[in-house]
């Protein structure tokens, strides 16, 4: 622990069994919220992570684990982000500040790794499909422990939450979940559902009107009967104010809202809830950042961050005016010089404004931004529906999460032609979020449908380009990019668009060729260069830049003249660009007398740590692709 954690952790460490929390009194309650703090601010502050989500949820964990018994009861939250106290409390205190290091526990909940993770998640919105799934199966072999979702409601605007919400309640089995209303996501939630979660009332008038109807009605000639049928109308009046109505329609017991930082009270109800039969929703209240001043205050930033001082809560590192610009920045920035001048132009995220590089384009532009909240799917349609009207959306979105809008890209988009961009953040090894972040499928997944152009820029510059080329295309096109900085390259003023289906050779030789694409054309050049140097053999460069079309001319002359290919790319090899090429050269009948080997992603998914050493272990660095290289000329 570092030195900003200055209390001494008296209750924390005396806990071996999550089953102790339930014996403890509300003082040595407040206490252990306290220390749990600490603790995760101290390890957050140096590894990065997760932080307001899990702050704001101390309380609640703590509650389910008096109310329910861990290690019998299988409680299952979404995502996983707001789950670092419960990772604390489940035998993982004295590993927690390996947290999302390389070789340490996830970030995420994560079933190898405890007992106690019965689901692991790291995208929103499962919790209650796989909640309802264990649940069904309790009773099919005719068990009796408990099943509890929690999940926010940032995630309750995914569709997918109310598919599991309708089975559910047409099914009439028991079930529990817990809705943690912080009435934020990442991004501020946006739609009618939210607006319906945050709705409140004025408790004083409401009481005041009460009060004041009750001493009327009694009045009355009978007055004592008008009032029972008053108080059998009372709950309807309530779920109007309140989102039970809602909950009630897909056939749940709803209560609250309840104070999600008040343990007693949370513990009273889950306590009722065990003795319900069917599935309930409790609906509960919490603070983003609860007790930490700097994330209370800025829950964005703070939603998932990299190293700070705890102290002030200020990032570490260069600063902003000094930092080179991100791929997420130059994206945001070229898209919105380009939307000024062109109105058709409407940039669409899925919660994500911030970390796709949109916020200063939303701020600017508002009413060419659109954010759908966590509904991918709904994202990639609703992108289709605008250009068909002569519209030019742009589909801003994390590589992993468009996995989630699969379908809606082939039929929606794709099979109609439409002129819809991709713009695909994250594309390849992301960090310490790790396999359920990884960007590692993207190429793989996207090359084979009909009608779509398919880039990765080998810069900055390359993107700006490339987003040019996509605009100007008369068809869905897509653009995968790196998390993180680049090499510096900075765009032209005005980028030009690329010839779609051409790269370009970026070094020659003739003992071998290596064909990169996206963020690994760099580290190849740098590898050719110093097998020249060690061995005198030279090796050309080739940057793909598409991989869909292929420079097909380029490719096939590279290989009738070198002999020897190495292909590299940071996506899994299996059906990924280095399968695109091996395909072209056997439609080709170029493979005799080559020899072709390929980089990339093991088919098998990557474990979490800096991208820096998953990208050496795997062997896609500059000292891996140079060992590769060798192997190939020998």
């Amino acid at each position: 622990m570092s030195d900003f954690v200055q209390h001494s952790l008296r209750i924390l460490t005396g806990i071996d069994d999550p089953r102790q929390v339930a014996g403890l009194s509300p003082s040595d309650l407040s206490r252990l919220a306290e220390e749990i703090r600490q603790v995760i601010i101290s390890t957050v502050s140096m590894n990065g992570g997760h932080l307001a989500p899990s702050l704001g949820v101390v309380e609640l964990t703590l509650a389910l684990l008096r109310a329910f018994d861990p290690g019998r009861d299988k409680i299952v939250w979404d995502v996983g982000h707001q789950a670092y106290a419960y990772k604390i409390l489940t035998g993982r205190l004295e590993s927690f500040h390996t947290l999302r290091t390389f070789g340490g526990i996830s970030g995420f909940p994560k079933r190898c790794e405890s007992p106690y993770d019965h689901f692991g998640v790291g995208h929103s919105s499962t919790s209650i499909s796989a909640a309802l799934g264990m649940a069904m199966a309790r009773d099919l072999q005719k068990k009796d422990h408990h099943v509890i979702s929690v999940i926010g409601d940032g995630s309750m605007t995914a569709g997918l939450a109310y598919e599991g919400l309708n089975q559910a309640g047409g099914w009439g089995g028991r079930l529990v979940v817990v809705l943690n209303d912080n009435e934020m996501s990442i991004a501020k939630n946006v739609g009618a559902l939210s607006l319906f979660l945050s709705r409140k009332l004025a408790h004083r008038w409401v009481l005041r009107l009460k009060k004041d109807m009750e001493g009327w009605i009694k009045s009355l000639p009978y007055g004592q009967d008008l009032m029972g049928y008053v108080r059998r109308g009372e709950e309807s009046f309530k779920s109007f104010f309140t989102p039970g109505m809602l909950f009630e329609a897909f056939r749940f017991t709803y209560l609250g809202p309840i104070d999600g930082h008040d343990t007693e009270r949370m513990t009273q109800v889950f306590e009722e809830v065990k003795n319900i039969d069917g599935p309930v929703l409790v609906h509960v209240l919490t603070k983003k950042g609860k007790g930490y001043v700097p994330a209370e205050s800025n829950p964005t930033f703070f939603h998932g961050v990299g190293s700070f001082e705890p102290e002030t809560g200020q990032a570490e590192g260069a600063s902003a005016t000094t930092a080179p610009a991100t791929y997420t920045e130059v994206l945001g920035r070229t898209l919105f010089h380009l939307a000024r001048t062109d109105p058709r132009i409407v940039a669409i995220t899925a919660a994500m404004p911030e970390g796709t590089g949109l916020s200063a384009f939303a701020e600017k532009l508002p009413e060419q931004f659109v954010d759908v909240g966590i509904c991918e799917q709904h994202a990639v349609t609703f992108a289709a529906g605008l250009a068909t009207q002569g519209f030019r959306p742009v589909v801003a979105i994390y590589s992993t999460f468009l996995q989630r809008s699969y379908d809606q890209i082939v039929h929606d988009v794709c099979l109609q032609n439409l002129p819809v961009t991709f713009c695909l953040d994250r594309g390849g090894l992301v960090g310490e979020d790790g396999p359920t972040h990884h960007g590692a499928f993207d190429l793989s997944y996207l090359r084979h449908i009909p009608n779509l152009v398919l880039m990765a820029p080998k810069d900055e510059a390359e993107l700006a380009r490339m987003l040019v080329t996509a605009l100007a295309h008369d068809g869905p096109a897509a653009i995968r990019y790196p998390r993180g900085v680049g090499v510096g390259a900075r765009p032209d003023p005005r980028p030009e668009p690329l010839a779609i289906g051409q790269g370009e050779m970026l070094r020659s030789g003739s003992d071998a060729a290596i064909i990169a694409v996206g963020s690994r054309v760099h580290p190849c050049l740098a590898a050719a260069g110093a097998v020249a140097a060690k061995t005198g053999k030279s090796v050309a460069v080739f940057n793909a830049r598409f991989i869909k079309p292929l420079p097909q001319d380029d490719i096939l002359e590279l290989a009738g003249r070198c002999h020897r290919l190495l292909v590299v790319e940071e996506n899994t090899v299996a059906g990924g660009f280095g399968s695109a090429v091996l395909e072209l050269l056997a439609d080709k009948d170029a493979l005799a007398g080559l020899t072709v080997k390929r980089l990339g992603l093991p088919d098998a998914f990557v474990e979490h740590g800096p991208q820096k050493t998953l990208r050496a272990k795997l062997g896609i660095d500059t000292e891996g692709i140079t060992r590769a290289i060798e192997d190939l000329l020998r």
